[in-house]
């Protein structure tokens, strides 16, 4: 496993008053690059209380501490209300999810505002707090080797570690301060940009001795929007579409299905590779209505 070297962008001129382009464009490098190579970054300076993320950690350790009947006495319907500090991340994440976009948006150098009214319903978003237990001599799994099929994944985590990220073939942890956020891109951001953004490939390994808490944010996209490699990345500069368009609900449902009726065998898992398209030659640049 290589050392950790997942670069952290300050995000901070994206919050002052004033012009602050230089402080801009040298973080929408750092994101372009990461992006391009595997789809992962941290943020700091990112407009997130760090009070609140640490209240958020204390609420959910809280939570998965109480005995599972009285867990259920939270689920969906119960009519229990989420404690006020959950809902408060959940309002944050979802600015910062919106700045993210329009960051990406524009390091992948498409009109103003086109993802974010691509991509305008917030009402699919979702967060979901997760724990997972100490590893034993015989069991270590935590989540294993997978893509987001969203847009964007905002991760807020505690220090105990175990998140890792697929460069080159290797294993990167991922570890974060406490006032550091986990982004990484999703299948959406991918097909949308024709590969030239990767969806990050990552996993959950359990650690010795203490339970890992953490928070991962779905910056999802509306179920009836159709996905396929926008012309920006295809036609326009000569390039074919490696994957095949798809409803984005439908998608989501067969990826669903991994999980409620896991495949017996690792080639029939829903990866978002089983929509891509045969390797064909380049296609004619399209000019001004020519092929140039």
């Amino acid at each position: 496993m290589a050392d950790s070297n997942i670069p952290a962008v300050d995000l901070s001129p994206f919050f002052r008053e004033g012009d602050h382009e230089d402080g801009k464009k040298k973080a929408r490098e750092v994101i372009s690059q990461a992006c391009s190579q595997y789809g992962f970054f941290q943020i700091q300076n990112h407009g997130v209380p760090l009070e609140l993320l640490i209240r958020a950690l204390e609420l959910s350790k809280t939570f998965f501490e109480y005995s599972d009947d009285e867990k259920r006495k939270s689920s969906p319907g119960s009519g229990v209300q989420i404690p006020a500090g959950v809902e408060d991340v959940f309002s944050h994440l979802t600015k910062l999810g919106s700045l993210i976009e329009n960051i990406i948006n524009e390091c992948l150098g498409l009109p103003p505002n086109f993802l974010k009214e691509f991509n305008h319903d917030r009402s699919w978003d979702l967060m979901s707090a997760k724990r997972y237990f100490p590893t034993t001599e015989s069991e270590n799994n935590g989540i294993s080797e997978h893509e987001d099929g969203n847009c964007v994944t905002i991760v807020l985590q505690d220090q105990v570690g175990g998140l890792q990220v697929k460069k080159n073939g290797e294993w990167i942890p991922v570890t974060s301060a406490q006032d550091t956020l986990v982004v990484n891109l999703g299948d959406v951001i991918q097909v949308l940009s024709n590969n030239k953004f990767k969806s990050a490939t990552h996993k959950v390994v359990r650690q010795q001795g203490k339970s890992r808490y953490s928070y991962a944010f779905f910056y999802n996209l509306q179920g009836d929007k159709w996905v396929e490699p926008l012309s920006k990345f295809t036609e326009e500069i000569g390039e074919v579409p490696k994957y095949r368009g798809f409803l984005y609900k439908d998608y989501q449902a067969l990826r669903i299905r991994n999980k409620t009726h896991p495949p017996d065998k690792p080639e029939d898992v829903i990866h978002i590779t089983m929509q891509s398209l045969p390797r064909l030659q380049k296609m004619p640049i399209i000019n001004n209505g020519c092929s140039a």
